[in-house]
């Protein structure tokens, strides 16, 4: 699946629009990110505080992980927090007993990010290779 087919914005009349995805901004940061995401992701591992790095993509404000680029800071559209799976069970956004199938279909960590992109549609898990 491609990052810009999550979503698909639609009009007064349940018909989609042709304006551009804001997921079209979002991949351009990821690519612009991918170094600096990928250095957090293995701390994240090596230090042991998840092998399941999160980051959580966004244009709202949100206290979910922790900052690690501001989209104001640095000009582009979206800013990412870092977090982890333990977290997202923590307070609740992945159920306790949905853990195994969570970890089953987490990519490798190093090759790719996991990111929860949030748009005012909604929110929905993403794996992004790293460049």
């Amino acid at each position: 699946m491609k990052i810009e087919d999550l979503l698909a914005p639609k009009g007064a009349d349940g018909e989609n629009k042709k304006k551009e995805s804001p997921l079209k901004s979002l991949q351009e940061d990821l690519d612009f990110y991918s170094d600096s995401l990928k250095e957090v992701a293995v701390e994240i591992d090596v230090e042991g505080i998840s092998a399941y790095p999160i980051f959580v993509a966004h244009q709202h404000e949100m206290r979910i992980g922790e900052l690690i680029i501001d989209r104001e800071e640095l000009g582009t559209q979206w800013t990412v927090h870092a977090s982890t799976l333990e977290e997202f069970i923590e307070i609740g956004l992945i159920q306790k007993d949905k853990r195994a199938l969570f970890e089953s279909n987490f990519k490798d960590s190093s090759k790719f990010m996991c990111v929860f992109v949030v748009v005012p549609e909604g929110a929905n898990f993403v794996f992004y290779p790293y460049k």
